[in-house]
């Protein structure tokens, strides 16, 4: 890290030292507007360097499961004692509130945690060839590293899905080429430090910062990457996977999260509660945030009087305040995006209950009712505190609404009934089916994933790691 500047200023991280950009792109406290830091804008020589450097470390370091578990824990247990410093640096460049930012720490030190041990139970499968004549011989798999990954992030999590990237990457044994999100690259500089500090050898974790156009493409670029795992828009995800051909990805990409709230809703109360928290969490900010919500006639009026008094409860403003419930989007300009496609829906015959405004990049939880499948805060990714809440009569008829997208991450259906269960996991087509919760349900270490537009992959330390290493069969003729 450079030392001549008053802020915090990263160029790129290149076989374990900072070394300084000629070109840099200022960081912003996303509620105060200050600039709080400096990164460098990467070169595609600064980014070809880079990935050598990681391509060389790859073969001739070989590190052991049990000393990339020791590393892993012993960086764990920095980060707890750290965890105050990286909360406010979250809050700072990201406009997280506090409380969420505090979350968002201790899950992705338990993401951390989780891919440490996972170092420990990386092993093939013995392969039965008594059924092919294959008298006298031996078949079993290993699973070897794929070699250097390219790790592009986003900003609406930069503290737990950076953990997501990198921890099974170096639980596997590869070694990575990170390119943070430029609105919220800090977080991710300060911790590539806490894992040098813990031992990890340099080499292993490169860094490269700038912006997709930059950094981002040249990595793309480069046939040295053997994967990528990226985390984005899915418009930027099927250019990932346009350009990077056969080599292995993981794509975590967009949703606009329906959910289901049936008559027989065992605590009508409780599914309130979760769809509209969920809904507002993060800014609404997170690809599994509630945004489409589904209920039954029956108790829609209640539903919506209990949602909108809920709404109105919710403190919006600065985001180091422990009281505050939403802050600000990542930028002003995003907050204009929301306002534009509300004041669409407004034309098109939606009705604003409540919220609806923005102040600056602050935008005001809101409910819409009487919107229809066309308009974009229900077809797209809205990626903003607003949740729509439609009443339906017909399970088949919601079942239909529900499907009909091209995305497909997760679903939240709310029913006392077992066979409808079931029949919602076996019929809506998404990664993740969560029954009695939310779309935003993620425990970090389950298998997490879309289908259709939502991507490809899974995240989850163990199911990443699988991603992130090749299968190798090996036959021994023993005759």
């Amino acid at each position: 890290m450079a030392t001549k500047y008053e802020i915090p200023t990263y160029g790129h991280f290149v076989d374990g030292e900072w070394e300084p950009a000629d070109s840099t792109i200022p960081v912003y406290d996303k509620y105060t507007e200050k600039e709080i830091g400096r990164i460098g804008d990467a070169t595609r020589e600064e980014v070809s360097r880079a990935v050598a450097n990681a391509l060389d470390t790859f073969q001739q370091i070989l590190l052991s499961p049990r000393e990339r578990y020791e590393i892993l824990m012993r960086a764990a247990a920095i980060f707890k004692e750290r965890k105050e410093d990286f909360v406010q640096t979250i809050v700072s460049e990201s406009g997280k509130v506090i409380k969420d930012a505090r979350a968002e720490v201790e899950r992705g030190i338990q993401t951390l945690i989780a891919a440490a041990e996972e170092s420990k139970r990386i092993a093939g499968r013995g392969i039965p060839l008594a059924q092919s004549k294959s008298d006298g011989k031996l078949a079993f798999t290993l699973r070897m590293p794929v070699g250097v990954i390219g790790a592009i992030t986003p900003f609406n999590f930069p503290f737990n899905l950076v953990m997501h990237k990198l921890a099974p990457a170096i639980a596997a044994g590869n070694t990575v080429v990170l390119k943070p999100a430029e609105k919220t690259p800090l977080t991710a500089c300060k911790m590539v430090d806490v894992l040098i500090e813990a031992g990890l050898p340099k080499g292993v974790v490169n860094v490269v910062n700038g912006t997709g156009a930059t950094a981002g493409l040249y990595l793309l670029q480069d046939d040295r990457i053997a994967m990528f795992t990226f985390t984005g828009s899915p418009a930027v995800g099927q250019h990932v996977k346009r350009v990077t051909g056969i080599r292995k990805v993981t794509l975590e990409l967009g949703n606009n999260s329906p959910n289901i709230v049936h008559k027989d809703v065992a605590d009508l109360n409780r599914a309130v509660q979760l769809c509209v928290t969920r809904g507002y969490s993060n800014a609404g900010q997170a690809c599994i945030s509630v945004q489409r919500i589904y209920v039954h006639r029956d108790i829609y009026d209640e539903f919506l009087r209990r949602s909108v008094e809920l709404t109105k409860s919710l403190r919006v403003g600065n985001p180091r305040d422990p009281e505050t419930d939403v802050g600000p989007l990542i930028s002003e300009r995003e907050a204009a995006r929301v306002e534009s496609w509300i004041e669409e829906a407004r034309a098109g015959g939606a009705q604003v209950v409540c919220g609806g405004t923005r102040d600056g990049a602050l935008f005001y939880p809101t409910i819409l009712t009487n919107v229809t499948s066309d308009m974009k805060v229900v077809c797209e990714e809205v990626f903003a505190p607003v949740i729509s809440i439609t009443p339906y009569d017909d399970i088949d008829q919601v079942f239909r609404w529900v499907n009909d997208t091209r995305f497909g991450l997760q679903v939240g259906v709310f029913t006392s009934d077992l066979q409808l269960a079931m029949r919602a996991a076996r019929e809506l087509r998404f990664g993740g089916v969560i029954i009695n919760d939310v779309s935003t349900y993620r425990a970090d270490v389950m298998p997490y994933g879309g289908v259709k537009d939502s991507g490809v992959g899974k995240e989850g330390p163990r199911y990443a790691i699988e991603e992130m290493t090749d299968e190798r069969l090996v036959v021994i003729d023993l005759a």
